[in-house]
């Protein structure tokens, strides 16, 4: 079993932008002249009154190869599987491996705490457990409203 590497969020508005970002990263790098597999592997999210666990399929990949971020909201996972033919011993008559790209974020219906989430990858599936957040772990998001200005407000009716 190999551990997975996982990049903690707790900004929450940090963290949606980012995620915003990178999947339109994605899109413009299969827009490119490389051909890139997309895919969608088998995926399974099982609750208990504790933590989340998530198994993704993704034969083929090391744990070097992925790359999971933790959010409060929600887990995105990320890989890059690419196949070469170097050292060769003879003439390849046909190759049906290509590029493979990942991009899937995870909504989770309650909040985890990031600091605790781990991941590991055994015989080619990722297993995530992400324990729920707690009273105390849980952030709070406070939006301020400013006063308006004199020039926002609308005069009055004469």
């Amino acid at each position: 079993m190999s551990q997975v590497a996982i990049h903690r969020y707790t900004n929450f508005e940090t963290t949606s932008r980012r995620a915003s970002l990178e999947s339109v990263r994605v899109a413009k790098d299969s827009m490119g002249n490389r051909p890139i597999d997309k895919f969608r592997p088998t995926s399974e999210l099982v609750e208990d009154e504790k933590e989340f666990r998530v198994r993704i399929a993704l034969p083929g990949l090391e744990a070097e190869d992925i790359q999971l971020s933790a959010m409060p909201d929600g887990l995105v996972i990320q890989a890059d599987a690419m196949h070469t033919h170097e050292g060769e011993r003879g003439n390849v008559w046909f190759c049906e491996f290509s590029r493979k790209k990942l991009f899937r974020r995870l909504q989770l219906p309650a909040s985890i705490d990031v600091d605790k989430v781990t991941a590991s990858v055994d015989k080619g599936i990722l297993e995530v457990t992400a324990p729920k957040a707690t009273a105390s772990t849980k952030g709070e998001f406070v939006v301020r409203m400013s006063e308006p200005t004199a020039k926002s407000q609308r005069p009055e009716d004469g």
